[in-house]
């Protein structure tokens, strides 16, 4: 999740917004495979938020010529209970999970593989590390795996896209569950998920693993209908929806004339359930003449039995590129290169090791001003960069952030004025994220004005199902 979805997330889960911002400030975006993985922007950690307020994925997992298949076993359908993998229970109830017995020791750390399942679009993996992992290098309870799919090495690996991963501590050591979407656009039948670990807690290994999986016969709902949106740049082609033992997927392609743009969708049936779209998995992009075009599938709850539509009402978090201006001013004006909102700096100082802007927005909606000016008050924390000039073509788009010692992402924001939009952000010029031999007139100042601008509800719109869901 980056921060576009962030946004609309927050803006569409009813939470205290301040608990959230809490949480990630204190560092629930950490990685789970550290010192392996780049840095990302500090909001991306945000889908563990939104994880933990209510959007969950889920699956199925079976292979019974190869495994014994669970009879409704207290002790699996307890590890789920365990996570919180409702899904994941009812498949147990099902007969549907896979039980495992796959267990290695390297360097006097043993793993073992408890549970498998597959079910629509998501894999999860149970197992069981023994507490000799506590001699690595973590703090206290905390278990991090550095591990890889299919032979893929490091971040290259599209099983890790979106890996959630759940730990408990239990007596002799840690039970733990890992979900991934599942990466590709047609499913393998009866095929093996290599698994490698290089390192636990930096216990260095390789504990390899193969997964024998069968993704069972699922029901597919063909849609294909096409909705608009032409003030927005906008076209949503709802494809299929497919139905396993426990949860559905949606393919849907979007059309976008502003790259970067997010939709997000939300469902509900005609008897009036909710249907909570989980991670998205991007099957194809293109760009053609008419924009962007990307295919998605995100994990659903399971469509409820006899419903005859789904309306979808979606939401848009525009996009906007990075406006730049050099620090060779005391004040300057920029402005959106797509939207009416606009930064006017009224100082630049530079004193013991800080740097100081004072700044006043401007285009803010009224309603903004009043009753959201405190989510733009956290945001700007992170949405105003200072970056070497010299080193702004190194910024990787595909994982932006600053290069290191050439870029400071982060500020202290101080709200003057309320009703002025009035604020002022204070650099630390010599922490951790720097800028050497830092001067003023080699200073770019960076600022991404999408996180200013609300996500927007478009029109929704009704899709019928072709077919009773039994």
């Amino acid at each position: 999740m980056d921060s576009r979805e962030f946004k609309t997330t927050i803006e569409q889960i009813p939470v205290p917004k301040e608990k959230v911002f809490s949480a990630i400030s204190k560092g629930i975006n950490k990685e789970e495979n550290k010192g392996k993985a780049k840095k990302k922007k500090v909001l991306v950690g945000a889908a563990t938020a939104a994880a933990l307020l209510g959007i969950t994925v889920s699956s199925g997992f079976v292979n019974p010529t190869m495994n014994k298949v669970l009879a409704n076993t207290p002790l699996i359908g307890g590890i789920f209970q365990e996570f919180n993998d409702s899904t994941g229970v009812q498949l147990a109830h099902q007969d549907a999970v896979t039980e495992l017995n796959q267990s290695l020791t390297e360097n006097g750390v043993t793993v073992k593989l408890t549970s498998a399942y597959f079910d629509g679009s998501v894999v999860s993996v149970t197992g069981f590390v023994d507490e000799d992992v506590e001699k690595g290098g973590n703090e206290n309870g905390e278990v991090s795996f550095d591990l890889n799919f299919e032979h893929y090495k490091g971040d290259s690996d599209p099983w890790l896209r979106g890996k959630s991963n759940n730990i408990k501590k239990v007596e002799n050591g840690y039970n733990f569950q890992w979900k991934m979407d599942y990466p590709y656009k047609t499913f393998k039948e009866n095929s093996t998920l290599p698994i490698t670990i290089h390192n636990i807690n930096g216990i260095k290994g390789e504990w390899k693993f193969d997964i024998p999986i069968q993704q069972e016969k699922n029901l597919t709902f063909v849609i294909n209908q096409e909705q608009g949106y032409p003030k927005d740049g906008v076209k949503i082609h709802i494809k299929e929806i497919l139905t396993a033992k426990a949860s559905s997927s949606l393919t849907y392609e979007t059309v976008q004339k502003y790259k970067g743009d997010y939709i997000y969708l939300k469902a509900v049936d005609n008897k009036g359930k909710v249907y909570t779209l989980g991670n998205e998995t991007t099957l194809e992009e293109s760009k053609h003449e008419d924009g962007y075009h990307s295919t998605q599938r995100r994990e659903m709850p399971k469509l409820d039995s006899g419903i005859t539509s789904l309306t979808f009402y979606p939401t848009l978090s525009a996009a906007d590129p990075k406006v730049q201006q050099l620090l060779d001013s005391k004040t300057f004006t920029m402005k959106s290169t797509r939207f009416n909102v606009g930064l006017q700096v009224n100082n630049v100082t530079q004193k013991d090791g800080k740097l100081v802007l004072d700044y006043q927005l401007t285009g803010l909606p009224e309603n903004m001003i009043k009753g959201k000016l405190e989510t733009i008050n956290h945001n700007l924390q992170y949405f105003i960069w200072l970056v070497d000039k010299d080193y702004l073509t190194r910024i990787d788009p595909e994982n932006p952030w600053p290069p290191k010692n050439h870029g400071i992402p982060f500020n202290k924001v101080k709200m003057i004025d309320k009703a002025t939009a009035h604020f002022q952000s204070t650099f630390d010029l010599n922490g951790e994220e720097r800028i050497e031999n830092f001067k003023l007139e080699n200073t770019m100042m960076l600022v991404d004005f999408s996180s200013l601008v609300p996500a927007k509800d478009l029109k929704p719109f009704t899709v019928e199902i072709p077919v009773e869901n039994e």
